[in-house]
């Protein structure tokens, strides 16, 4: 999905308040989220993606019920148009500063603290999408890359399913980075909540582990995240494995924008070779 087809769903959709060629494009991956006054909407891939959209509109009513600062929801229903979910969002003001792994922290510690909602949560499928992603690549990738990521994606579910955990499980955001936080005049709120689970609590702290490792988050900002959450994943012997997982998702996720973006397919390019080196240092950057 491409800007123009995602601005054609926007205009079927009917939600947005201006015309949908004046809405601002925030963001384009697995969803396209239009900031269109007021609202924020947010459409979907394709059709595959309608239950997670209802799951996290759902999220979004217990998180607010909890009392947890995050996202709300302007609609309580996920629409599909033209084979795409469309949800759409209260718009939060501007920032006032850029979100720190600390602010992440704090905002993790009271999502662990909560007791599963009453609705079901999956467990975080975190290898779940490379099929997808390694299909709508294509033939832009290289074969043997795609049977590599396949057989790694094995071999770390396999892994990640006999862990024992240290910390108890339970409801988790899924995909827990600062870019998922949002520093408005309130303090921190968490947003994009499509991910959410309920799993090893490790999950959501094995993100900022690998960001240190292999985006270039500086080791002062790490600390003051182990510092504010009160514990470092690291301690953990399944860190390795939840970290092998997440990095085999990220490398297939990369695929995906193959076909369309050069970049993109330099970026996977690295991150494979490095897989395949097992260097542990090399640095990704994020797309």
């Amino acid at each position: 999905m491409d800007e123009a087809r995602a601005r054609d769903v926007l205009a079927g959709a009917g939600v947005s308040p201006g015309a949908a060629r004046e809405a601002r494009l925030l963001a384009l991956g697995e969803n396209a989220v239009f900031a269109a006054g007021d609202l924020v909407v947010k459409v979907g891939r394709d059709a595959e993606l309608l239950d997670r959209a209802r799951r996290e509109l759902a999220v979004a009513v217990w998180l607010e019920e909890a009392g947890v600062p995050a996202v709300r929801a302007a609609e309580p229903e996920a629409l599909l148009v033209e084979g795409h979910p469309v949800t759409v969002w209260h718009r939060l003001p501007d920032p006032v500063r850029p979100a720190e792994p600390h602010d992440l922290a704090e905002l993790l510690r009271l999502v662990h603290a909560l007791p599963s909602p009453s609705f079901g949560l999956p467990p975080r499928d975190l290898l779940g999408g490379v099929e997808r992603w390694l299909r709508l690549a294509g033939e832009a990738i290289d074969p043997a890359d795609a049977a590599y990521l396949r057989e790694r994606r094995d071999g770390f579910a396999a892994a990640a399913a006999a862990l024992t955990p240290l910390l108890p499980p339970g409801p988790i955001h899924g995909d827990a980075l600062p870019r998922n936080v949002h520093i408005g005049p309130g303090g921190p709120v968490l947003v994009d909540l499509e991910t959410f689970s309920s799993d090893l609590r490790e999950h959501d702290l094995v993100v900022l582990a690998l960001s240190r490792d292999r985006y270039g988050l500086p080791a002062e900002a790490y600390d003051a995240f182990t510092a504010a959450y009160g514990w470092d994943v690291r301690e953990w012997e399944g860190c390795a494995v939840l970290r092998g997982a997440r990095e085999t998702a990220s490398c297939a996720w990369v695929a995906q924008h193959a076909p369309a973006n050069p970049k993109a397919l330099a970026e996977f390019r690295r991150r494979v070779a490095s897989l395949r080196d097992g260097d542990t240092a090399v640095r990704w950057y994020p797309f």
